[in-house]
Formats: structure tokens, sequence, C-alpha cells
């Protein structure tokens, strides 16, 4: 879609944690931004202003359960961040003429079911729509970041990345219990042990594939194992109690490999209550990318509220929550200028903030 000197008509499908971020940015710092839409699932924030709803005055948007009311909505693009996607929701999102940038799936449309991949195809040329997918991890720590950290690299040997996490202050605990399931039993936690689970192993063998592809690494597979370990003592987790040898870690490594060699690793190192067990490697939490070629190189990710002042653990964990939201706001001007059809991270130009450093934007 084509793209004029008026502000950007934005609709916000989900109004959660990430999606709470999105839009207090909008309303604090993009001027070039109009908000004409929100979905909410609630019947309590049925109705409710979207700016009431984050906390902001009223801009005189209510929100709405009704997904056909958002699909009649005139809108340029929809910033689609719910914690349970629905393919159906975003293709007719697309075929109403919609853009669409997610932080929550298709990071990789090649390597989807190819059935889905028509759909979406399809979708997007009926309605001359783009559709983005970023954020931190599957995102752009395990996709922009390895291809910028790339340009200085003559020749790939291997590629790795580690999360290192504990979820314990995550807010969104339907994911944790009930996506992820912490606090079940190790024997029960498998990679396609629920919906869910399938669902974050098929994003992250997705994002293994995408960088597979765009490096030329001719993998033959993506492996994935997943260990799950049990809770040394009983754990209160945001009002839920996780029972002592219930599952309190999971490592998950995705194997991308090219006769039987192994060429790109993401692995992450999930914990809640500080249980952390001995046997595994002790990486710095966050992310540490490694590349070993000509040159090696390696760079460690931690988001946090500050590093030269006192901040809540809260305000910590808010702050990876802005970081996976401004990924996406910050690249709309790009997906709303984009081909119609997919534009992965390898495909848009370089994100960068709007806001900056915040001095004279209305001459820049």
């Amino acid at each position: 879609m084509t793209v004029s000197d008026r502000p950007l008509r934005v609709i916000q499908w989900a109004t959660g944690a990430v999606g709470t971020e999105m839009v207090t940015t909008i309303l604090d710092h993009r001027p070039d931004i109009q908000l004409v839409g929100a979905r909410v699932y609630s019947q309590a924030k049925d109705g409710v202003d979207l700016g009431t709803l984050v906390g902001r005055a009223p801009i005189g948007v209510p929100a709405t359960t009704d997904a056909e009311r958002i699909l009649n909505t005139d809108a340029d693009l929809v910033l689609y961040a719910p914690s349970f996607t629905d393919l159906d929701d975003v293709c007719a999102l697309l075929e109403s003429g919609k853009n669409v940038a997610t932080v929550s799936f298709l990071f990789h449309p090649r390597r989807i079911p190819e059935a889905d991949r028509r759909r979406l195809a399809a979708a997007c040329q009926q309605g001359n729509s783009t559709i983005h997918a970023s954020g931190l991890n599957p995102g752009n720590l395990s996709g922009v970041l390895p291809l910028a950290l790339s340009g200085m690299s003559r020749t790939i040997d291997k590629l790795t990345l580690q999360e290192r996490a504990d979820w314990s202050l995550w807010e969104s605990t339907d994911i944790t219990f009930d996506g992820m399931w912490f606090g079940r039993p190790v024997e029960d936690v498998t990679p396609t042990a629920n919906d869910f689970l399938s669902f974050n192993t098929r994003l992250f063998t997705e994002q293994t594939w995408f960088i597979a592809d765009t490096l030329n690494a001719a993998i033959d597979d993506v492996s994935v194992t997943l260990e799950a370990v049990p809770a040394t003592k009983d754990l209160q987790i945001l009002g839920h109690e996780l029972k002592a040898g219930t599952t309190a870690g999971q490592r998950w490594n995705f194997v991308g490999s090219r006769r039987g060699a192994p060429l790109i690793e993401f692995e992450t190192l999930w914990t809640v209550g500080g249980e952390y067990p001995s046997h595994w490697p002790a990486p710095e939490d966050g992310w540490t990318l490694t590349i070993e070629g000509d040159p090696s190189m390696r760079t460690h990710f931690l988001c946090l509220a500050s590093y030269s002042r006192a901040a809540s653990v809260e305000e910590h964990v808010r702050a990876g929550l802005i970081a996976v939201a401004m990924q996406v706001v910050n690249a709309i001007p790009a997906i709303c200028s984009a081909p119609p059809g997919f534009a992965t991270m390898a495909d848009l130009p370089l994100i960068r903030s709007y806001t900056g450093f915040g001095d004279d934007l209305a001459s820049s």
C-alpha cells in the first residue's frame, strides 16, 4: 500500500502487555500515526476508550470485541499482538486491505505449511497488503542482529544464540502455565505436548530456517530437543503455586545441520523461581550471539530499564516489553511502503528509532 503525508491510520489488535506499550508509544511519541481502532478480548474492555485502557486521556476510539467491526474500519495497518494467534483473523485483515505487523508469529512465511503460505499470499494479493513479523526472539536478536553482524563476516562456520531468562515476573501467566506448562510433570512437557508448545516449536524452527535461507547455509533439517527439569521446592509465581518436582526449567535446542554438521543453533534456557540446573550451560542472563567464522565475533544483549539509575524489577521487565513493541512500531512506515506480500526482517530497510534523542522532531 502507498502512503501519503497524512498520519498513518493504525488499529491495535490486543491490548496486553506488549500491546499497551505499542499504544502508549504512539500516543506519546508518534504524531505521524493515528490510532483508529482497537480489538480486545475481554468484555470488561469492550467499549472502553483505548486511551483509558492504557492509562492515558480518552482519544475517542472505543475498544471492541467485535472483529467484524475492526475489519470494516478504514486503516493502513494493524498491530497484531495477541498471546494466541489466529491465521483466519490475519488473512481477513490482509484481504480487507490492511497491512499487518505482528510480534506473535509468521517470522519466515517461506517455511510455514504450504497451504497457510498460499492463503496468506492470496490474502495479500486480494487486499494489496503486506505482512511483517518481528520482535526479540524470535525476531531482532535471532534475525536482524545476526544479519547485521554478518556484514562484517567473510565466511561463517557456525552461528549460536543462547537466551537465558527467568519467567517468574512475566505477567502473562496464561502463557507460562497454560501454554508453556511450567508446573506440570516434567515427563508431560515435550515440544508437541499441547497446541502452544507445538506453536513455540514451529516459531523457532522457522527462525532457524530463516537464518539458514538468508545466509546460504543450505541446511538439511532442523532438530528440536527439550529438557524439562523439576523444581527443588514449592514456588509461588504471581499467584500460582508450582509444586516441588514439577517443571521449573526448560532447555530448548533448535539446531540446523548440513550433512550432519550443526551450523545454526538457537538455545533457550528458561526457568522460574530462580531454579537453574547446575548441569546446564551458564551464559549471562539475556542473549549471547556467537558467530564462528572469519572473523569470529560475539555480542551479549541485555535489555534493562536503566544502567545508570536504580530501577525496580518491574521496570526492568517492562523494558523488555518495550523492546518487543518498538521493533514493529518503528517499522510501521516501512511496512506501509513495502510491496504487497511478505516483508521479512531481511526485506525491510534498517529499522531505527523514530524519536531517537527527541530533539526537534518537527524539522526532521
